[in-house]
């Protein structure tokens, strides 16, 4: 995941060709010392075009995190400590959590139309109510724990019991749940360029690049093996984070 992060990152500042620059008599060159990932089915080059549709994915992987995070956070966190709201609140996130993440993306991006920003808007209604959810189930059960009822017996105020006691104790899972947004984010950034509702054609994207190679498949299997393999890579790597955070955040696993 470091490497395709990196490479992302830095790598189209390296990489000389131009990502969007068609060279027809040069289409479906294998990997060689001139491309060392080929070309496309318009000559352009693979490895330009997977390093900077590497920026699209992690971009919007990251602007959904961090804007469903806080989003997600401050409803659970809401709805689990304010009775009053709370079935408001979690009705509407069963709503939402009713629809798949790929549907309910595309039918927002048939409204607001192709972008990255609009994206991203999309990645974050569908996976806010996830993080509410999880936010909802931890604060309903710090709210009941010894040091809570301590600091009411205190007459601390509720604003005070809720951002010093309660969020402090139960960001944790979230941190964690964050990594695989951004992973589900990536993937479904993917398919949803793949069928033509994400960042537009011509934009160079790990879905787009896909969606491209299915139609030369046999003739150039190398326009859809490397944006595949980086998808593969850069997942499993979030979820081996994930998983790792987990472990160093829990503090029932830290006698192990």
């Amino acid at each position: 995941m470091l490497i395709v992060l990196l490479m992302s990152t830095f790598g189209p500042v390296q990489v000389t060709a131009d990502p969007l620059k068609a060279d027809m008599l040069n289409a479906f060159q294998p990997p060689s010392r001139g491309h060392l990932l080929g070309t496309d089915i318009l000559g352009r080059d693979v490895l330009a075009r997977l390093l900077y549709g590497g920026r699209v994915s992690l971009t919007v992987g990251m602007g959904t995190t961090l804007a469903t995070l806080p989003l997600g956070g401050i409803l659970g966190l809401i709805a689990g400590y304010f009775d009053r709201v709370d079935g408001i609140i979690m009705r509407a996130m069963d709503g939402l959590m009713a629809f798949p993440n790929m549907m309910l993306a595309i039918a927002i991006m048939a409204v607001r139309g192709p972008g990255v920003e609009n994206v991203i808007v999309a990645m974050t209604v569908s996976s806010a109510p996830r993080l509410a959810r999880l936010m909802r189930g931890q604060v309903l059960a710090i709210r009941s724990s010894m040091y809570v009822e301590s600091a009411i017996c205190v007459g601390a105020s509720r604003w005070r019991i809720l951002f010093r006691h309660i969020l402090p104790n139960s960001v944790s899972p979230l941190i964690v749940q964050s990594s695989f947004t951004f992973a589900v984010a990536v993937v479904v950034e993917a398919g949803m360029s793949f069928l033509g509702a994400g960042v537009p054609p011509q934009v160079p994207a790990w879905g787009n690049m896909l969606q491209e190679g299915v139609q030369a498949m046999t003739r150039a299997p190398w326009m859809s093996v490397f944006p595949g393999l980086a998808l593969v890579f850069i997942v499993l790597g979030l979820n081996l984070l994930g998983d790792g955070l987990r472990d160093s955040l829990d503090p029932r696993l830290h006698g192990r």
